[in-house]
């Protein structure tokens, strides 16, 4: 299920969603979005709803000292503080001694970081990202369309991945983070 996508313009953060729940032949259409505005952050999640739910009505971000380095604070006090809330919420796992969490984007401090199941904090040299069964559809749009407007891109991205993806539809939502400077 899902396409999120998002990237970076001239400070801004900017991700986009669809709407699609899928599970084997199934798809629903669903009014709880998968993309966000927690705080300072902005999300778009895939994975589980359990997670999406728990991101936007139990997490809560622990704040950055302003000498912390953004991607530090995103490896070590962010991580820290999304696996105690997915552990307390029931949707942590653990596999072969490993534990496991799922995988969404997250704006923050004018960047794009993308988490994933084994809480890796990612960031693309190329300014954007996405995830989902879409994923891929969705980068070669965003690649293909980089002279065009930012919420611009985000919607032919999530429309190639519409077209092209059993798991991927509409309607689409978008959140925006704003410069903090």
């Amino acid at each position: 299920m899902t396409c999120i996508v998002g990237l970076v313009n001239n400070g801004s953060v900017h991700i986009g969603g669809d709407s699609a729940a899928s599970s084997g032949h199934s798809l629903t259409i669903r009014a709880d979005r998968k993309v966000f505005r927690k705080q300072d952050f902005i999300f778009g999640f895939t994975t589980s709803f359990r997670m999406g739910q728990l991101l936007a009505h139990s997490f809560e971000p622990p704040e950055r000292h302003a000498k912390t380095d953004v991607f530090a604070f995103m490896v070590t006090e962010f991580v820290n503080a999304l696996r105690r809330c997915l552990q307390d919420g029931g949707f942590a796992q653990r596999h072969n001694e490993a534990e496991r969490g799922g995988t969404f984007l997250v704006g923050y401090a004018g960047r794009l970081f993308k988490i994933t199941s084994d809480y890796q904090v990612g960031e693309s040299v190329d300014d954007l990202d996405a995830c989902g069964c879409g994923e891929e559809i969705a980068l070669g749009a965003l690649f293909a369309s980089r002279n065009s407007p930012p919420h611009e891109r985000l919607t032919i991205a999530l429309k190639a991945a519409e077209r092209f993806s059993t798991g991927v539809r509409g309607p689409f939502h978008f959140e925006t983070l704003e410069p903090t400077e």
